[in-house]
């Protein structure tokens, strides 16, 4: 698994996502990728008490721990590396987190519009 060049949607350098909670698909503080990530892990979200209720009624609860995937869930205020599917999908649900552009992989591109993107600059809060 050879993750892509590490550059953002801005076409800059890849920052850090977090690394407290550990995020992204090769558990690197950053949102790489690499043909194996089919999920898109590629947007760097902030997430809010309403993201993280709907990532759970649609299914995938990111606020529960499970220790014993060496995961202790998420929080309002945590950066998680988060797939462009689910963030469009809250986009169009009307609850879509906050962003961190330079540290959203420009693979991101390819499902969430730049535009739509932009909507959720966490530089612009």
């Amino acid at each position: 698994m050879e993750p892509e060049d590490s550059v953002n949607v801005l076409g800059e350098t890849l920052e850090t996502c977090s690394t407290n909670p550990v995020t992204g698909f090769f558990r690197d503080g950053h949102c790489n990728t690499c043909t194996a990530d089919e999920g898109s892990h590629t947007v760097c979200a902030v997430m809010t008490a309403e993201f993280l209720a709907f990532s759970k009624y649609v299914g995938n609860d990111l606020s529960t721990p499970r220790l014993e995937y060496g995961f202790s869930g998420l929080k309002p205020g945590d950066s998680w590396c988060l797939c462009a599917s689910r963030f469009m999908q809250a986009h169009d649900e009307g609850c879509a987190p906050m962003v961190h552009l330079a540290a959203t992989h420009k693979r991101a591109l390819h499902i969430a519009p730049l535009d739509v993107l932009q909507l959720y600059d966490s530089s612009d809060a």
